[in-house]
């Protein structure tokens, strides 16, 4: 079907995981509006994310590097949504656009990976962990100073071969996406929210639309899951209390309970030396209040130096 023919004209990135989520997307409008999925395009955008693969992302300014130019394309009308993994979404959003809807979210927890080990405890002294994430760096490191963090970048094939290859003996990647792409049983070991918290949007589908395009808007009204956007607009809004960016080693989880939300939220030094948390709950009405709130508290606890 020419793009022109099209319900509505999805923006996506190329990756077989992008893929996968912009066709799930695909898949809950069409069941919504009663179409063929075929009614509604996918256009694949490279983004800067994309073209940089020899070098960590927070050396080029973190946030936004998998979303901008998907979003420029939304600003522009060439695509009428957006479909982005919620973590990798600005903690600002372009100008006129919103986060009309997320699907229901998938597993949050991240998953240890290795050939020589069951666990990260497990691993040898000195042993090569390979991660571009400064969160799954800060964690692991707090958990075992020894070992050497090696950068990894990639898609998720492309980091589990690498690991194949012996590049490094360890991994940690999103359960969520091993799922999405048939691949759960790469996991050597899930770890639990408790131990190992996830980044903030983890798991979770968003997609974007103009703030303006009230049928675009209306439309994704119909396949949003609440409590997975009321748990990330509470996720989001701890991470904009702490001026959040890839920069800094951020954690933060919330959950919802009837009426109730709850987020733990995490600060890491990169080396791991230095962790503050803290815990808030409330009414899921004041979910963006509660992880303001949230942020503001381990500000207020780290102190200014922290972040330098």
């Amino acid at each position: 079907m020419a793009q022109s023919a099209a319900l509505f004209r999805i923006g996506t990135r190329g990756s077989a995981l992008a893929l996968a989520q912009a066709r799930m997307v695909q898949a809950r409008l069409a069941a919504a509006l009663g179409a063929e999925a075929e009614a509604f395009a996918l256009v694949v955008i490279r983004t800067t994310g994309d073209a940089i693969e020899d070098r960590p992302l927070a050396e080029q300014g973190g946030k936004g590097l998998f979303t901008k130019e998907i979003d420029e394309a939304l600003i522009d009308g060439r695509v009428d949504l957006a479909v982005h993994s919620a973590k990798d979404v600005p903690t600002v959003l372009p100008r006129g656009l919103t986060l009309a809807a997320c699907l229901e979210r998938e597993d949050p927890r991240d998953a240890f990976i290795s050939r020589i080990a069951g666990s990260l405890a497990e691993l040898p002294h000195g042993a090569r962990l390979g991660t571009s994430s400064l969160r799954r760096q800060a964690i692991a490191k707090n958990a075992r100073p020894d070992l050497h963090v090696v950068p990894l970048r990639g898609n998720v094939e492309t980091r589990l071969r690498k690991l194949d290859a012996g590049e490094v003996d360890a991994t940690i990647l999103a359960v969520a996406g091993l799922k999405r792409l048939d691949m759960e049983m790469q996991a050597t070991r899930i770890m639990s929210v408790a131990e190992f918290l996830p980044a903030v949007g983890q798991g979770a589908i968003a997609i974007a639309a103009r703030e303006d395009d009230a049928r675009a808007c209306e439309t994704l009204a119909r396949i949003d899951h609440s409590d997975t956007s009321t748990a990330i607009a509470c996720e989001r809004a701890f991470l904009a209390a702490l001026d959040g960016s890839c920069r800094t080693p951020i954690a933060g989880h919330a959950t919802l309970s009837g009426q109730a939300v709850r987020i733990r939220g995490m600060i890491v030094k990169p080396d791991g030396s230095a962790v503050h948390e803290t815990t808030l709950s409330g009414s899921r009405e004041d979910a963006t209040v509660i992880g303001t709130n949230a942020g503001r508290a381990l500000r207020e606890q780290a102190g200014r130096g922290f972040f330098d």
